[in-house]
C-alpha cells in the first residue's frame, strides 16, 4: 500500500507526531493541497522534502520573496528573433511536487499565481491554457507567528488547502535521537522513492471510487453547517470544503484498509480540513477555530 509505505517513509527522515505523517499521505491520496505551518527550525521544509523524495516524481521548489512575480510561478512566453514567434516557457509549477517555501513572503500578486494551479490544474499564459502534471501536489510552508514583511493569505486561497499541518517542537527524546542521525547526514536525501507518479494516480483513483453513505453527506453537511451558524464565526466552512472533508474521509478510509468512509474518518479530519477556513468574529477574540470545530463535531450527531 502506497501511503503506508509513505507514512514509513516520513518517519524515517521528520521527527514528528505520526499523525502528521498520516495527514500528509492523506491529502496526498485525496489528491488535496497541504498548508504546512510551524516556527522556524521545527521540519517544516524538511517534511516537503521528504515527501518529495519519497515519489519518484519531479519536484520543483520555489522560495518566495515579495519580489516574486507571478511568471516565476507559472512561466512565461519568450519571443524567438530568429523566428520572430513566441514560445511558452513553463515554470516552477510544472512538476508533480511543488514546493513553496514560505509562501506568506510572496506579494499578494505572486500568490496570485498559485489559484487557477491550485484549483484548475492548470494556467493561463496571454490567453492561452497549459494544463499541469498529474499527480499535482502544492505543499506549502509558512511561519504564522511572524509578520514582518509577509502577506497573509487571503481566505480564497487558504481555502484551496485541503489540510493545514502545524508542526511544533518533538518529544525531548526524541529530539535527542534526531541530533544525532541529522549530524550525521540529510535523512530526507537518503530516502528511496516508494512510488512513481502512475501508481500514485491509480492509488488516488482508489480512493476517489471509495463508497460514501448519502447519511456521511448528510453529516457532513450539517457540520458545515454547524460552523456556518457559530456566533463566534464571521465566516464560516464552504461547500468546498465539505468536498475536500469528504474526499480526505475516503483516503483515510482507504489508508486504513476500508471500502468506504465512516463518521469515523469525518471527525478524525475534521479540525486540519474545516479549521483554517473559519474566520472568527472580531466579538470572539480569545477563540480558537479548532475550539468551534470541535464544538461542532461534539453537538452534531454522526449518522
Amino acid at each position: 500500500m502506497i501511503a503506508r509505505a509513505l507514512v514509513a517513509n516520513l518517519a524515517r527522515a521528520v521527527t514528528a507526531d505520526p499523525a502528521v505523517s498520516e495527514l500528509l499521505a492523506v491529502a496526498l491520496l485525496a489528491d488535496g493541497h497541504v498548508l504546512i505551518e510551524g516556527l522556524p527550525g521545527v521540519g517544516k521544509t524538511t517534511l516537503a522534502r521528504a515527501l518529495a523524495h519519497s515519489l519518484d516524481c519531479r519536484m520543483a521548489r520555489i522560495q518566495c520573496s515579495p519580489d516574486l512575480m507571478p511568471s516565476d510561478i507559472v512561466g512565461v512566453n519568450v519571443y524567438n528573433p530568429r523566428s520572430g514567434t513566441f514560445s511558452f516557457r513553463p515554470g516552477p509549477v510544472f512538476a508533480n511536487v511543488v514546493l513553496v517555501d514560505e509562501i506568506n513572503r510572496a506579494s499578494p500578486k505572486a500568490q496570485a499565481g498559485l489559484l487557477e494551479c491550485m484549483q484548475e490544474r492548470r494556467v493561463t499564459v496571454d490567453g492561452a491554457s497549459h494544463e499541469l502534471a498529474a499527480p499535482f501536489i502544492v505543499l506549502a510552508t509558512q511561519n504564522p507567528l511572524e509578520f514582518e514583511g509577509t502577506y497573509p493569505l487571503p481566505e480564497a486561497q487558504i481555502d484551496r488547502f485541503m489540510v493545514r499541518i502545524t508542526l511544533g517542537y518533538p518529544e525531548p527524546l526524541a529530539e535527542a535521537e534526531m541530533l544525532a542521525t541529522h549530524l550525521l547526514s540529510d535523512p530526507a536525501e537518503e530516502l528511496t522513492a516508494v512510488a512513481g507518479a502512475p501508481a500514485l494516480c491509480a492509488a488516488q483513483a482508489a480512493a476517489r471510487a471509495l463508497h460514501c453513505t448519502p447519511a456521511l453527506h448528510a453529516y457532513v453537511v450539517a457540520l458545515l453547517t454547524r460552523t456556518r451558524a457559530d456566533p463566534r464565526v464571521s465566516l464560516g466552512a464552504s461547500p468546498r470544503a465539505g468536498l475536500m472533508l469528504l474526499r480526505a474521509a475516503k483516503a483515510r478510509a482507504l489508508l486504513h484498509g476500508r471500502d468506504h468512509a465512516l463518521p469515523d474518518d469525518v471527525q478524525a479530519l475534521a479540525e486540519p480540513v474545516l479549521a483554517h477556513r473559519l474566520v472568527l468574529a472580531p466579538q470572539a477574540p480569545h477563540t480558537a477555530a479548532a475550539e468551534v470545530v470541535a464544538d461542532a463535531v461534539a453537538s452534531t450527531p454522526a449518522r
